[in-house]
Formats: structure tokens, sequence, C-alpha cells
């Protein structure tokens, strides 16, 4: 269906259409009329399919224009990366009405989003910690929101989010228009939208937890170790330019990174641990193929879009089944397609075999194809004082050397002391003795050693 048979304003049209949108989806040629009406919808549909337009364009037909210093409509993410992008949606499809949009989210400083709130703002893009930080400063009322989106909720979920989102709610007004959208559409969600949402009309515009048609799904059999050597060969061997990688923890992700390094391979890590402007820049240089490799965890399963993104692996399958859906469907997004590759260990057998329950289908499984398993050695890294280590010393034997321990390079006397008042001669610089000092220093040594203990009278 056309967006211009949709009931959106020509203003609105306009901004769809300079994106070069001309045809709906289906979450959007139903939900747009619904929540043009006011009732309170319950959607799911496949990630990538087009949920944030679904609610956005008519949330901005209906606030109208700019009224006001409170925010008129909220709208709820589980991550920061998805608050961004919601965001950046809303300006976008917004570009020709007078409304204004501000976003709030944490490991930012939080003066510029309260100089922002004070501005006026009529749409807010929030995740739940920020925003009841700012509530309880006082930067922030609610009172005045008239529709309430809950973005991701089966990730709002997953997160333990539920505390916080019944707080949320005692500080909105009683009448008021309540969405909820969602990529999988589980029992739970449904129990958490029968306590906000009322007489909701339900959207569900593909079977729950089904993966997009248009991605490739492959998977290989490979022990945990050679891993990162069959994720570079199919890099390499492939000729792929920009491949998402989710491993399961923020170390997994560092690690992976730097030995996709050391191999060659441009590489950056994206995860919790990481500043919001490192975030940014690591997201920045993936969309500009200024590096190929870009290792996320589940942080940033639900908050990225990247346009025409070809490949997706699984380095790590996820703990959580239903979150394969929301990794893959970072590709194959808006009609596109897209490869989802997952490397599969002995010991995730069971991690599979849920994901296939979940799917109601099965992954086809081969055997890795010949790969490499050579590395180049890692670079050393210098020491505290700037210095690169001395070949053959591993960072332990160096560390003893520094705190006056013994070390390869001096070695303790018959008599326990050691050269150099205690002290090893490469922590004293790296340089020995004279032949005279030595002497001196095994006679004082020795006369301690034979000189009875006295005591003062």
């Amino acid at each position: 269906m056309s967006f211009a048979n949709l009931g959106l304003t020509s203003e609105l049209a306009r901004a769809v259409a300079e994106n070069g949108y001309a045809t709906a989806t289906p979450i959007q040629s139903q939900a747009i009329p619904v929540v043009l009406a006011g009732r309170d919808v319950l959607a799911g549909a496949q990630t990538g399919t087009g949920k944030t337009a679904a609610f956005i364009l008519p949330i901005l037909q209906r606030l109208g224009c700019a009224h006001g210093r409170s925010p008129r409509a909220l709208i709820l993410t589980p991550t920061r990366e998805l608050a961004a992008q919601v965001a950046e949606s809303a300006r976008t499809y917004g570009k020709y009405v007078d409304l204004r949009t501000s976003v709030v989210f944490g490991g930012v400083n939080i003066n510029p989003q309260i100089d922002s709130l004070r501005a006026g703002c009529d749409l807010l893009v929030a995740t739940p910690g920020r925003l009841l930080d700012l509530a309880g400063q006082g930067a922030l009322d609610l009172r005045s929101v008239e529709c309430f989106v809950l973005d991701e909720a089966d990730r709002m979920l997953d997160m333990g989010f539920i505390p916080a989102i019944r707080q949320v709610l005692k500080l909105l007004p009683a009448r008021r228009q309540n969405l909820m959208f969602s990529a999988t559409y589980s029992d739970e969600i449904r129990g958490l939208a029968s306590r906000f949402l009322r007489e909701p009309a339900t959207i569900e515009v593909a079977v729950r937890n089904a993966t997009a048609d248009r991605v490739d799904q492959q998977a290989y059999r490979v022990p945990k170790e050679h891993k990162r050597h069959l994720l570079a060969h199919l890099i390499r061997s492939g000729n792929w330019h920009q491949v998402l990688v989710f491993t399961r923890t923020k170390h997994g992700a560092n690690r992976l990174t730097q030995q996709l390094e050391s191999s060659g391979i441009r590489a950056a890590a994206i995860h919790g641990n990481k500043s919001q402007g490192a975030r940014v820049r690591a997201l920045s240089d993936f969309k500009a193929n200024r590096i190929t490799v870009l290792v996320a965890t589940e942080v940033a399963a639900r908050g990225l879009d990247i346009k025409e993104l070809p490949h997706v692996v699984n380095y790590e399958l996820p703990n959580v089944p239903e979150d394969y859906v929301h990794r893959i469907g970072r590709t194959a997004r808006a009609g596109g397609t897209g490869c989802a590759v997952s490397l599969v260990s002995p010991d995730e057998a069971p991690l599979l075999r849920d994901i296939e329950k979940v799917l109601k289908r099965s992954l086809p499984l081969t055997a890795s194809p010949p790969f490499p398993v050579s590395a180049p050695p890692p670079q050393p890294q210098p020491d505290r004082l700037g210095q690169p280590p001395r070949e053959g010393r591993g960072h332990g034997e160096r560390s003893r050397g520094q705190h006056g321990q013994h070390s390869r390079e001096s070695p303790p006397r018959r008599d326990g002391r050691h050269s150099a008042g205690g002290r090893s001669d490469h922590s004293s610089g790296g340089n020995r003795p004279s032949a005279g000092n030595r002497r001196r220093q095994r006679s004082d040594a020795r006369r301690r050693a034979v000189t009875p203990f006295r005591t003062k009278r």
C-alpha cells in the first residue's frame, strides 16, 4: 500500500518520499491507520520490517505542531543505540513539521539533556534509567504525555526493566494512548500488555519469532579454539567488507577484536563498558567502511540500523534463543537480502537446539571448510616505563624483577640476599655493577653472615 493512501499529511508523505520509501510494509499499512484513530496497539513484526516508522509517523501527525515545554509523546527503548536511532527517525520524518524531538540516555553528561528539555520538547525518546534520573531531579514533567510507546518490549523483559517501567507508568497521566511494539511476541509480552493497554488492536504480521525470509542462514561446526581462524578465513576468502559479529561477553568482544586486528583485519568493539563516544565512533567507522568488522554484545542487537548490511556472524550463540532472531535481523532490512553465519562449537549444541525450537525449523549445520589455523604472533606490549619487554621474558618474570624478587639476570646469592642492596640488576635499569663493586658486596654479605648480633648497653 502507498503511504499516500494511509491518511498521512502532505508534509509527512513528502519526508517519507524523500527517503526513498514509496510502499508501506505490512506492519506500517496495518498499524498507522489504527494509531491515527487513537487506539491502543499491541504489534509484533520481524526485525527490520519498519516498526519504527509504523509508530513515529502517526504520532507526529497526532501531535500537530509545537506546544508547551513538556513532552506530549514518550517513547521508551531498552538501549542507547536504539534511542538514538528512533530519535533520528523522528527528526527525519518530521523534517517539514514544527515539532521538537529530544533524546535522553545514560552514559553521557546529563546537563545538556536537562538544557534540551528546558528549551521545550514535544516528542521524547528515552531509556528507563536516565528518564527516571531526570524525573527524580525535577528536570522532567511527564504529566502532559498523550501517547506512550514501549519499543522492543521483549528486550525490556530480558534486561529486567519491568520495575523501572512500572515507575515510569506512575508518572504518566491516566488518560493516554499506549503502543507496544516488539519483534518477538511471547506469552510474557501479552502479560505485560494486559497491565496497561486498554482494549488494544492486536497486529501480528508474521509467525512468532520468525526470521526474515531474505536472510540466508548458515551454520558451521567448529571447535571453540578455531573459531577466530575460521572467521578470519571466511572474511578473507569471501571478500566480506562489512561484518557484524556477536559475542556473549564484553571481554570476549574485546579479545576477538584484538585477535582480528593482529590478523590484519580492521575491527572495533561495541558494548556496555565502552563510553558513548567510543560506541558512536565505532559505529560511524563501521558505517563508513573504515573498519571491516564490528564486534558487538547483545546491547547492540536491538539498536543498530545499518543500511544494506550484508553479513551477520554469531561467533557465539546467544543464551536466550529469541536473541538469535534479533541478531540476524540486523541484515536483510527494508526488503534487502543478507547472510547470517553461526559458528557452533560442540558445547553449544544445546543452545542450537533451543534456537531451532523457537524458529520451529532446523538450521543447516555443516562441517567448516579447510582454513589455516596459524596466526601472526602478538606484538610485545610496552611495560609501564614505555620500554618493550626483553625477548623470552614473560610479564610475570618482569614483574618479579621490578618488585625486588629474583630474576633470570640476577639469581639470588647463597646467603639468600640479592646484589645491589636486594634489588635485581634488571630493576636498577639493566646496568651490572663493576667487578670491584661486586667484590665489595660479597665481602659485606660475608661479614653480615658471620658478625654476631650485638645489643646496645
